[in-house]
């Protein structure tokens, strides 16, 4: 295809269109107190808290009271879809507990909490898990961890969760 006047004015046109500089975010967003905000981030900082504690007591099963039963619910590992849904996690992780008796949990110093909105934060934090299968055999792994937290009926719960793990460079 030749490019002419009209193709370049149409593609600038197009460009321009979005960048639309107007606060699109809600008044509720927007005018958060700062007194709300920090609220929240603790509130969010005592539930990551809550995670951690209930998945080494309770195993993988736990997963279940902390991930949100919906549809928009989804969970990724290094890249790879690992529940597509809500349903999908509540009816693997069953599975996970029968591969992995234990996990020893715990969220590194790093945690960050961003508050969206009284009901939404953004969560990241690196972790160190040691997972201990049946026949008694430990392996370690460590990552970063994101997730979108959601307050609903007065608790927390992630609405969405990724989990990454370093990746070995190439060897050559």
């Amino acid at each position: 295809m030749k490019s002419t006047p009209l193709t370049w004015t149409l593609l600038l046109i197009a460009g321009f269109a979005g960048c639309d500089t107007r606060d699109t975010r809600s008044r509720e967003w927007q005018v958060m107190a700062p007194e709300r905000a920090t609220a929240v981030e603790q509130s969010v900082r005592a539930f990551v808290a809550t995670v951690a504690h209930d998945v080494t007591q309770e195993g993988p099963i736990a997963w279940n009271k902390h991930f949100q039963d919906t549809p928009a619910f989804f969970m990724a590992v290094n890249g790879q879809m690992a529940f597509p849904s809500g349903a999908a996690a509540k009816q693997g992780m069953p599975h996970v507990a029968q591969l992995i008796k234990r996990i020893d949990l715990k969220w590194g110093d790093d945690l960050r909490v961003d508050p969206l909105s009284p009901e939404l934060a953004m969560v990241g934090a690196s972790w160190r898990e040691v997972q201990t299968d049946p026949a008694g055999h430990s392996i370690e792994e460590t990552g970063y961890f994101t997730g979108l937290a959601q307050s609903r009926d007065g608790r927390w719960q992630f609405r969405d969760a990724h989990w990454s793990s370093p990746v070995a460079p190439p060897t050559h």
